[in-house]
């Protein structure tokens, strides 16, 4: 069960409700099982890494990786029973997966570094009706999830690992060990690396290296298939990873 010891602002970003937010922070208090209301969560950390604003002007149109539904190997994985909640989808953009997971009785918090994305995300739940959580958070600082109670026991990444650089890709494994306890599950699908000298893109043979050098961490699936896009679909990997 995940939880937050620091209430979430609720409502559009940079304009929080202070009198709202306390009362929010009482009425959780008195009743710390009711973690979805009716109108769903967008906290701001207090810094963001500068492509936060790319990722803004990329929203403020419909980008090419945003295809109104899930990639199809996540929903694969939902119907071979693979994931169980509380599940974090990193890099949730404006909430397509995190809806479908939630939808299907899932309990799901969505973080992206894009606080355009993540209230395009809240506007899809709370028009659809369906309890999902969305903040705006950077994937880089798993670890201050942790600080505030959050753990999850499988996390969702459909293309966002396959952008990190090489020192991104550790410090974004060492913050999964911070919250999937044993037993959790790191699903992650990325554009199939082409030249094994970039950095973009995925393979199982460069995370069994990754995850084997920080420990911990067993592959248990790996295999190819497609990212689709609105105007492209690329090969792809798709792979599960396994805290022990």
């Amino acid at each position: 069960m995940w939880r937050t010891n620091e209430d979430p602002r609720v409502g559009q970003a940079g304009n929080p409700d202070r009198g709202a937010a306390r009362a929010d922070r009482t009425r959780r208090a008195q009743h710390p099982g009711d973690r979805f209301g009716d109108t769903p969560t967008v906290s701001i950390p207090s810094r963001l890494r500068p492509i936060a604003h790319v990722y803004d002007a990329a929203y403020a149109g419909v980008p090419n990786w945003d295809i109104g539904r899930p990639q199809r190997a996540f929903v694969r994985s939902l119907e071979a029973g693979l994931v169980r909640s509380p599940v974090l989808d990193v890099g949730c953009g404006t909430g397509e997966l995190s809806l479908f997971l939630a939808r299907h009785g899932h309990e799901v918090l969505g973080i992206d570094l894009s606080p355009l994305a993540i209230r395009q995300a809240t506007e899809k739940a709370r028009w659809r009706r369906i309890a999902a959580q969305f903040l705006v958070w950077d994937a880089l600082d798993l670890s201050g999830l942790r600080e505030r109670g959050f753990t999850f026991r499988t996390v969702v990444d459909s293309a966002m690992f396959h952008i990190f650089s090489d020192a991104e890709r550790d410090r974004f494994v060492a913050g999964l060990a911070d919250v999937i306890p044993s037993g959790g599950l790191y699903c992650v699908l990325g554009d199939a690396r082409r030249d094994e000298r970039s950095a973009y893109g995925i393979s199982p043979r460069e995370l069994r290296q990754r995850f084997g050098r920080a420990g911990g961490w067993e592959i248990i699936f790996a295999f190819e298939t497609i990212f689709e896009r609105q105007w492209s679909r690329n090969p792809a990997f798709f792979v599960g990873v396994r805290r022990r």
